[in-house]
């Protein structure tokens, strides 16, 4: 079996910023953590780059959309490498494989009868690419989240039957398992349950977009073609390309994490046209939250957006990864709040974990000849490996249902249990009389082998700062053997070699603004 998860393909509208650095991370966690577990992993992400929007953008700059196009495409692309983000896959909407899907797509919607031409009349919003309700029905009304003015159109388009598979989108959206959280599932029941409206499917009055067949004049509306790129995406660097490889070698997706802003098309509209086309719909929609900063929205206008490229070069990739991943609940709006982050990667990583890993291995190294002791078991308790068991069983369990802050949480709460452990027991004092030898040794064990559990935890959440532990230990995450057989106690070998210890993450310094 293959697990399938996917980013929204991010409007090339401009370069990426906090928010969809956080969805990427969130994936990218998920992604590496099945693939540890054992599975065959497709993490797909991308770029939506058609529609009217992009179009004007690139008017605006005095270029073709095209250059546009692959001008921000490579900015994401090199973003998420530079975050080091470990995907398989990145879809651009412009590639010709992916129209050559979008085409045999539409085909076989049309020969489900649910495409028709109309007039689409109504208050039109730009940076949505959506129609909207203008209750005043005025030319002066803003989208509320735009804040830009709709404007008014009309025009022949082609039509998708939506209204056709109210029953059986009902029977989704009504599924225990299809859209998480349950917030965002009362909300798409709530809008459902007001009776469903077929929708455009084609412009007439946008050039930048894929062209309808037998329609002259007429693209594709950017959603119709953009939610499209998750299936075009499975196949997309094969030398023949086909609606019907990509099914077969990945569809239907098992989890998209999307903001909550366009759960809409993917729980609703999407759903609907794979069914038109007799295809399965994803396993799961996630919508999560919305980041502010300080409390407040973040805004060009507000002068208070935080930029990605500025916290990695000044803080680095694992800091702002437990941050976004341990503070916020998935699926919750989340608050970037800059003390609040500095006090929390010094308190979580570099004293609670950092300062643990340090201080244990110059023990042993000190009093072991710079190496792991050598155990002779004479405690008949052990309260660390209980504690062990029990944090790997609810991480694995939150993981598998994207608790991801939980999971987090577990390996703080092992990690800050070892520290206890560690003071209750006071090996530096116990050490000054001889007899007391094999009860420091086995003290020291335990909090070393702890700690490479905590870092094997780490993995696919702070991937270099597990490398990192995983270095100071002595290398002890082998590839080879199953990465859940490796969360079992007692693997630490004795009397391997320990390398000196350096500081495996700095303390941040406040400062007042970023």
């Amino acid at each position: 079996m293959t697990f399938v998860i996917t980013t929204p393909l991010y409007y090339v509208n401009d370069k990426p910023h906090l928010g969809s650095v956080y969805t990427t991370i969130i994936c990218d966690s998920i992604a590496r953590y099945k693939r540890l577990a054992g599975e065959d992993v497709i993490f797909i992400t991308g770029v939506d780059e058609h529609g009217l929007k992009i179009q004007r953008t690139a008017n605006e700059k005095g270029i073709e959309p095209k250059s546009h196009c692959d001008e921000i495409s490579e900015v994401f692309n090199n973003n998420w490498k530079n975050w080091n983000i470990s995907f398989d896959k990145f879809i651009r909407t412009s590639s010709k494989n992916h129209e050559f899907v979008v085409n045999e797509f539409y085909e076989r919607v049309k020969a489900s009868d649910d495409i028709y031409m109309g007039v689409q009349k109504g208050w039109y919003c730009v940076g949505c690419e959506e129609f909207k309700d203008n209750p005043e029905n005025s030319s002066t009304y803003k989208c509320p989240i735009h804040q830009k003015n709709l404007e008014w159109k009309n025009e022949e388009n082609l039509f998708f039957r939506l209204s056709k598979y109210q029953k059986e989108i009902e029977k989704i959206i009504n599924e225990p398992s299809f859209i998480e959280p349950i917030e965002r599932k009362n909300e798409i029941i709530n809008f459902v349950s007001r009776g469903l409206k077929d929708f455009s499917i084609s412009r007439t009055n946008v050039s930048w977009g894929i062209p309808v067949p037998g329609h002259d004049k007429h693209t594709f509306y950017v959603w119709f073609d953009a939610l499209l790129g998750y299936v075009s995406a499975i196949n997309s660097d094969a030398a023949e390309y086909s609606l019907e490889k990509s099914i077969n070698e990945g569809w239907p997706a098992d989890v998209h994490l999307i903001g909550k802003d366009i759960l809409r098309f993917h729980a609703v509209y999407w759903p609907a046209m794979l069914i038109s086309a007799n295809m399965k719909v994803p396993k799961k929609v996630f919508g999560h939250g919305f980041l502010t900063r300080e409390g407040q929205k973040m805004g060009k206008s507000l002068g208070n957006v935080l930029d990605p490229d500025l916290l990695l070069s000044k803080y680095g990739n694992d800091p702002v990864r437990w941050y976004l991943i341990k503070d916020i609940s998935l699926g919750n709006d989340g608050d970037f709040q800059d003390k609040r982050f500095v006090d929390i990667i010094n308190n979580d990583l570099a004293n609670t974990i950092g300062n643990l890993l340090n201080r244990t291995s110059s023990m042993s190294r000190k009093w072991f000849d710079n190496k792991v002791p050598n155990i002779e078991k004479i405690l008949s308790e052990n309260k660390l490996e209980n504690y062990a068991k029990i944090a790997v069983e609810n991480y694995i369990y939150n993981f598998d249902i994207y608790k991801l802050d939980l999971a987090a949480n577990e390996v703080l709460g092992l990690a800050i249990n070892t520290n206890l452990y560690l003071n209750d027991n006071q090996p530096w004092l116990l050490i000054k009389e001889k007899d007391n030898l094999p009860l420091v040794k086995e003290i020291i064990y335990n909090v070393l082998e702890s700690t490479r559990i905590i870092g094997l935890l780490l993995l696919p959440l702070l991937p270099e700062l597990s490398t990192k532990i995983n270095e100071q230990l002595g290398s002890i995450y082998r590839e080879e053997i199953p990465w859940k057989q490796q969360l079992s106690w007692g693997l630490l070998v004795s009397n391997s070699s320990l390398p000196k210890p350096t500081p495996i993450i700095n303390k941040l310094e406040y400062e007042q603004h970023l």
